[in-house]
């Protein structure tokens, strides 16, 4: 770094010298250097001024330069303290299984207060760092609701539950028992179900519900974005004959799998849900005849449908009202 500053203050009268290259190099070290693409947004415009004083020879050029870099080490370093990346051993599975965890600036490892958490799956084919990578905002959300996000790896296609057909694949277990004790003993974290809530999208939307309901005395509430909610909708894609076998031979083990079953065992209790899906999106269906199913078992549960796509800019907005509504189920508990 200190080399190429070096270079930036004194090599100026040297013949075609640029310093906005060395500028855009300088960035590009930084962002190499704190592993945070997102906590650096550069643009033209907000750098219009800069150039301006290069071109008039200006020594406050270089002034500005310093600050922006200083800023964006700050911001680089805020940020990754604030994320973890785990390594748990699954005893269920004999192997380790990875997980990321994102803590409020506030966080306070030896706070009476204890922290409230939201666990978030991901989807089929992804892994546990695909949010973090997807969703800038992440951060923000921890700090804006002072709560403690935890993503963790469902394998490229668990559905988050224990195969009744392999017994190598045993997510469920992991989710709400081995990941919840190792968060638990590591983190000031508030250690009932009136503290922790689990969504996710797609796969992990269907593993959010599908645990919370099989676990109401680990987690309090729940959500789903996009989510597979009924197994049995396409019997052929996303792996699903490895985790529960031949349908046409046993549809019976894909139907008490599926969460839109599976929602039957609510009637009666309390777990505070929501639920929501694009209107343009390949399980809108399913996820209307969720909502549907559960009106008429008269389950309380938010239900959002709007425009939108299976995709990472409809589950970038989404997440928002997710984080909100279990906001709004800690603070009343």
């Amino acid at each position: 770094m200190n080399d190429l500053w070096s270079k930036l203050f004194f090599t100026e009268y040297k013949s075609g010298f640029n310093p906005i290259d060395l500028f855009c190099s300088e960035l590009k070290f930084s962002i190499f250097t704190f592993q945070s693409i997102y906590s650096i947004k550069i643009n033209f415009l907000k750098y219009q001024y800069i150039i301006n004083f290069y071109i008039m020879k200006n020594w406050s050029f270089y002034l500005v330069l310093v600050a922006i870099s200083l800023w964006n080490c700050r911001q680089s370093y805020s940020q990754n303290k604030q994320v973890d990346t785990l390594i748990i051993q699954s005893s269920s599975m004999n192997k380790t299984i990875n997980a990321l965890v994102i803590k409020p600036l506030s966080y306070d490892a030896n706070s009476v207060n204890k922290y409230n958490v939201v666990y978030v799956l991901h989807g089929y084919s992804d892994n546990y760092a695909f949010y973090y990578k997807q969703i800038p905002h992440l951060t923000n959300l921890s700090n804006d609701y002072n709560l403690i996000l935890v993503f963790p790896d469902g394998g490229y296609s668990s559905w988050y539950i224990d195969s009744p057909i392999d017994p190598a694949w045993k997510y469920e277990t992991h989710i709400s028992k081995e990941l919840i004790e190792y968060v638990d003993n590591n983190y000031n974290t508030r250690k009932d179900p009136k503290g922790r809530a689990i969504t996710g999208h797609s796969m992990g939307g269907h593993g959010a519900l599908y645990n919370a309901i099989r676990h109401t005395d680990v987690f309090g509430a729940c959500g789903s974005m996009s989510g597979g909610v009924d197994l049995t909708y396409n019997v052929a894609n996303w792996d699903l004959k490895k985790r529960l076998g031949d349908f046409a031979k046993n549809p019976a083990v894909w139907k008490e799998n599926s969460v839109i079953n599976l929602i039957e065992t609510l009637k009666g209790k309390s777990l505070p849900m929501i639920v929501d899906c694009g209107t343009e999106d390949f399980f809108y269906e399913i996820n209307k005849n969720l909502h549907a199913k559960m009106l008429k078992l008269k389950i309380p549960h938010d239900y959002i449908e709007r425009p939108g796509f299976h995709n990472w800019d409809y589950w970038n907005n989404a997440i928002d009202y997710q984080v909100l509504f279990f906001h709004l189920f800690f603070n009343k508990n």
